[in-house]
């Protein structure tokens, strides 16, 4: 298994992928058996968007924070990722490393500031916008036990290529917008 400070080598990133695949067969399998055809086509629905979202983010040039999404449910984390690339796709090859430091040390104290065992969720909305703005929403429901924490980083966080825009934090919830600086 991965550690945090090693990448997914091949064989684990195949393992994972075949894990998540068969998952998805077994439950189209089950719902077919049971003759629970509505539930097959909406499983295979959400299996095409889901597909889709992944090749929207992989075609933003931005191979580490694309693979770090990906792989993120695979590791032990006390909140569930979802992410959606809205927009015109393009390239933000040359923010890749300063988006996904940025995003690593985010989810990261995000991590260790919710309420372990609770219903957490957090979900990633990339839009890209016509005139080339580029801004990531990072929407959290769940149980924040330590939302100081959150706050003085999100205020005291600098760095040259991103800006946060605005935030939000309560016990509830969290969101945060930051953008490029195209």
């Amino acid at each position: 298994m991965k550690n945090k400070m090693n990448e997914w080598n091949i064989i684990d990133i195949l393992s994972h992928s075949r894990h998540d695949w068969m998952n998805k067969l077994q439950l189209v399998k089950g719902n077919l058996s049971l003759q629970k055809y509505d539930r097959v086509n909406e499983i295979i629905e959400e299996i095409i968007i889901e597909a889709q979202q992944e090749s929207k983010l992989s075609n933003l040039k931005m191979p580490s924070f694309a693979s770090y999404l990906m792989t993120f449910n695979w590791s032990n984390h006390h909140f569930g990722l979802e992410y959606e690339v809205l927009g015109n796709v393009q390239s933000l090859e040359a923010y890749d490393t300063s988006v996904t430091n940025w995003s690593k040390s985010f989810l990261d104290l995000l991590d260790s500031a919710v309420e372990f065992g609770s219903e957490n969720h957090l979900n990633i909305t990339i839009n890209v916008g016509t005139e080339g703005e580029v801004r990531f929403f990072f929407d959290f429901n769940g149980i924040i036990k330590d939302k100081d924490q959150l706050i003085d980083w999100l205020k005291a966080v600098n760095h040259s290529q991103l800006v946060v825009h605005e935030f939000h934090v309560d016990t509830y919830e969290l969101t945060s917008v930051i953008s490029l600086g195209i």
